[in-house]
């Protein structure tokens, strides 16, 4: 009679082992979407994920606590921006992006600036610095809060890198500015190209930048690229 027993009981686990294991979904085995991905909304290249990805080892020396968002993307710091979606179209038409400075001193005053040292390809840079953005008089709580306002010296250009040019590297500086006035003069300021970044910060007595961070993305599609 025991041995009966034993064996009903053998019988009714191996049943329920059997019944679990039928009832095991894809999702809960692993195979489904990555709840903190995002997915691939514009159905783009199989079940892969549309989002950025993390730059080469060798350009992450400028990433420090920087953020750089821009809509559909996120934080793009120090990330190479999906040929999926059309985001390196897309790229080229966005508005400004948020940038944000979250460890920014109380009642510090700071300057931010955007360049293209890839001008017009990274193994040719004759036009760098391309200057894309320059702001200066942005209050600590402005730039924490990713509110960039103050005295806009160059007027903000979107990333535009040319065919055939492979990955620009887009960067971001940005600088204590304290009592400084900063300014660039009118007939340098009306050629993007070929600026000297160096000679700036030097005439301005800026020191070492506060912060930096970049990204990077490459021609995809149909648009004007800037006069090299």
């Amino acid at each position: 009679m025991k041995m009966c027993a034993v064996a009903l009981v053998l019988s009714l686990l191996a049943a329920a082992v059997w019944l679990g294991l039928t009832m095991t979904t894809p999702e809960s085995s692993g195979g489904g979407t990555n709840p903190g991905g995002g997915g691939n909304p514009g159905g783009g290249e199989g079940d892969k994920e549309c989002v950025p990805t993390l730059l080469p080892k060798a350009d992450l020396g400028l990433c420090g606590n920087l953020e750089v968002f821009y809509m559909e993307l996120g934080n793009i710091s120090c990330k190479i921006i999906p040929k999926c979606n059309l985001y390196r179209q897309k790229i080229t038409a966005w508005p400004q992006p948020i940038v944000k400075f979250p460890t920014a001193m109380d009642g510090a005053q700071y300057l931010l600036v955007m360049v293209d040292p890839d001008a017009p390809s990274r193994r040719d840079p004759r036009m760098k610095y391309w200057r894309h953005w320059v702001v200066s008089n942005i209050k600590a709580a402005d730039i924490k809060a990713g509110n960039i306002r103050g005295n806009v010296i160059t007027d903000y250009q979107p990333p535009t890198p040319p065919p055939t040019t492979g990955l620009h590297r887009y960067q971001f500086f940005v600088y204590l500015q304290g009592d400084r006035v900063i300014s660039i003069p009118t007939k340098e300021n009306r050629n993007r190209g070929a600026w000297k970044l160096q000679k700036f910060l030097q005439d301005h007595k800026l020191q070492n930048h506060e912060t930096s961070t970049q990204f990077m993305t490459e021609h995809d599609g149909e648009l004007t690229p800037p006069d090299y």
